[in-house]
């Protein structure tokens, strides 16, 4: 089911798509955002004037290509827009992570130096702290079996200085025994005796950084995701050529840039994260519209709820991630998978979306998730045969949701969701079920504040100075009482939150990202030397990205650390060329990170470990226009009343319901009240207020009156 989203492009602009598909000579380009998640597909389509409309479709879990392409053809055959006039395709997708957490990569021939062949068995030891004194934990099962790790009889040292030097017959007989494998995938080169259409992927390649685990396991990961990954990508290209889309596909990268599909097709380990990432990076662009640097991003669908930071602007991003455990604590925490060397949205993700399954245990508590009833059969109050209460199910008994038909061709039923409720949560409990369904409600936000509290509190964030950004097709439902938990003011709810993070990839721009390890003391290096390795690493950077006229920036860091430490931090480095004068600077800007880290100043030798270079294209994007904002009158937006679970000692409250589309901006309503948009819904509770923006944007705070803008307007 699609809609016309009008992101702002000014009050004079009224034009909307053409209804003349083969129009093809317009100046007016598109742009299609697609984001696959666990329940629904995100189409967006957005145009050069900033307008956006948007579908809905049910994810088809045996080939998300098929929900990708019939979203597509749907938005397109709606808008009027011919396929030949769209200039962009941005995928956000979660296969690379599903293909590890479900354990159904390709097989993979691990091959490394002799002597190092437990390597990804043996691990770092690491275990999460409610594990430690767990005698019967059992540690990740090793990516690689036994049989399929192979040793070459070769030595380097620390300083890259070859000790044994590797022998050719030797090396044949080692790929000889690869390829008599049936690995289809080889991590680390092997090709002379390898079939042609061997996977092969080396560490030099996919993330050429010290630590020979972290960097070993990245490469078998690549490898392990790839032939999935590479099927999927041609197959969609071919799909979408069908339908007459001549554009290349681009990815979204898990740091929250964009790379073309044959990188993606090379890298995939790269687009682990890719669908949080996109959801970040839109309460990122959220931001910068509203003037808010720092932004906790809170992404709630039908699966899973994801929670990152912006800070000034930017998504904070790790290089230390791990992937495929079952940890709630984050991306960053050691032991909660496999660790990957890649930079990666800093995320925390919990089984807690409007699909999660609540249920009550043997020993008579509730729980809810991670397990979910995803698009099919999806849950009880869909009809689609579901029979488990859902986050959904408890959400609609308490007046959230109106019952009936929504996006997607969506129909609710009050009647299935008590039922589901009645069975499953409230008999149990000996609860009436709307007390149940309370329940449900508040359980899943305890979980998601945990999500919240990962990437605030446990890492030295003070959330109430942020402004919480809530969006996927449930989060605002749930969003003001999160942030009344860690005392945030104020929640932005986006104009689009159910698909916002398709937007977010359509607002993004193409990005390679290459680093390289080269231990040196600082005191001692040489500024030709320093100028030298970032400018090797951007000439190989730049050459993987897409050539164009667009402008193209670039971002130094470099990771640095005390001598005789084992961890560093990453510190910006200068630009252009280098002098004693930059090192210097580069000295001074560790040493405030690390007092800022660690609370002390240490006089100690300092060493540069990691030099790393970000190089960004800057590409057509979608870029909305502001409306004027005049004082309007909510009225006229008024579509009924109904009562609302308000919590605490409201109870259930009749509360006025208005329609998103008609506040215009400007608008002010006052809480108690429900919004009701196409794709979402948002409460407000008792003495909030609800401002709708000049980017049409849902601004909710504790008070009677507008949001005060930090630059002086909305």
């Amino acid at each position: 089911m699609s809609s016309g989203i009008p992101l702002p492009r000014g009050e004079s602009a009224d034009r909307r798509f053409s209804s003349d598909p083969v129009e093809e000579t317009s100046a007016i380009r598109y742009f299609l955002g697609v984001d696959v998640g666990g329940t629904f597909t995100d189409v967006v389509v957005g145009d050069t004037d900033g307008h956006v409309a948007t579908v809905k479709v049910p994810t088809t879990p045996d080939d998300p290509r098929e929900g990708v392409a019939a979203g597509v053809a749907e938005i397109l055959r709606a808008q009027g827009v011919g396929p030949r006039r769209v200039s962009r395709v941005v995928h956000g997708t979660t296969l690379a992570a599903n293909v590890i957490l479900e354990r159904k990569g390709s097989d993979v021939a691990f091959v490394t130096t002799e002597g190092f062949g437990d390597m990804l068995r043996l691990g770092r030891e690491s275990r999460q702290e409610e594990d430690r004194f767990d005698l019967f934990f059992r540690p990740p099962v090793a990516p690689v079996a036994h049989g399929l790790t192979f040793e070459v009889r070769e030595r380097v040292d620390s300083r890259g200085k070859v000790l044994v030097e590797p022998d050719v017959s030797h090396l044949r007989r080692v790929a000889a025994q690869v390829a008599e494998s049936g690995a289809r995938s080889v991590a680390i080169e092997c090709r002379a005796a390898l079939p042609a259409e061997a996977y092969v992927v080396t560490s030099s390649e996919v993330w050429p950084e010290v630590r020979e685990y972290e960097r070993a396991m990245t490469t078998v990961m690549c490898a392990y995701v790839g032939p999935v990954m590479n099927r999927y990508l041609a197959g969609l290209q071919d799909q979408l050529a069908a339908i007459g889309l001549r554009c290349p596909i681009e990815v979204m990268e898990s740091s929250g840039g964009v790379m073309s599909a044959s990188l993606a097709s090379r890298r995939p380990v790269y687009t682990i994260e890719s669908g949080g990432a996109a959801g970040v990076m839109a309460a990122a662009f959220v931001g910068r519209l509203i003037d808010a640097n720092e932004v906790v991003s809170f992404d709630m669908g039908g699966t899973t709820a994801k929670t990152g930071i912006v800070r000034q602007g930017r998504p904070d991003v790790t290089h230390d991630c791990h992937v495929g455990g079952v940890s709630t604590a984050g991306n960053r925490r050691a032991g909660s998978g496999y660790p990957v060397k890649i930079p990666v949205v800093d995320l925390a993700e919990v089984g807690a979306g409007g699909g999660s399954i609540a249920s009550v245990d043997s020993g008579g508590a509730l729980r809810v998730g991670p397990e979910s009833s995803g698009s099919v059969p999806g849950p009880a109050c869909y009809g689609r045969g579901g029979a488990a209460a859902t986050v959904t199910d408890a959400n609609l008994l308490l007046g959230y949701l109106r019952p009936g038909k929504l996006e997607a061709g969506v129909s609710l039923s009050e009647e299935l969701a008590a039922q589901a409720v009645r069975q499953h949560v409230a008999a149990p409990l000996s609860l009436p079920v709307p007390a149940a369904a309370r329940a449900i409600h508040d359980v899943a936000n305890a979980t998601m504040a945990s999500a919240i509290r990962v990437v605030t509190v446990q890492r030295g964030i003070d959330p109430r100075r942020f402004t919480l950004v809530a969006f996927g097709g449930a989060g605002p439902m749930h969003a003001v009482e999160l942030a009344e938990m860690f005392g945030i003011d104020e929640v932005a709810v986006p104009r689009g939150a159910g698909v916002a993070a398709a937007l977010g990839l359509i607002t993004s721009d193409l990005v390679v990202e290459r680093a390289r390890t080269w231990i040196m003391p600082l005191a001692s290096a040489r500024p030709s030397e320093v100028a030298a390795v970032y400018e090797e690493l951007e000439r190989h950077a730049e050459a993987e990205l897409p050539s164009g006229r667009e402008d193209l920036t670039v971002a130094r860091s470099v990771d640095v650390r005390y001598r005789g430490q084992a961890h560093e931090l990453t510190v910006p480095a200068p630009s252009g060329p280098m002098s004693a004068a930059s090192l210097e600077e580069l000295g001074r800007s560790f040493g405030a990170r690390y007092r800022d880290a660690y609370g002390v100043d240490l006089a100690a030798p300092t060493e540069l470990v990691t030099f790393r270079v970000r190089l960004v294209r800057q590409v057509e994007k979608l870029s909305p226009v502001a409306h004027a904002l005049a004082r309007r009158d909510a009225d006229p937006a008024l579509a009924g009343h109904r009562p609302v679970w308000l919590g605490g000692s409201h109870g259930f409250v009749e509360c006025p319901v208005y329609g998103w589309e008609k506040l215009a901006p400007g608008s002010l309503v006052t809480g108690p009240a429900v919004v009701e948009g196409p794709d979402t819904t948002v409460v407000a509770p008792p003495q909030s207020s609800v401002h709708v923006d000049r980017w049409w944007n849902l601004r909710l705070r504790r008070s009677t009156g507008p949001p005060a803008a930090r630059d002086g307007r909305l």
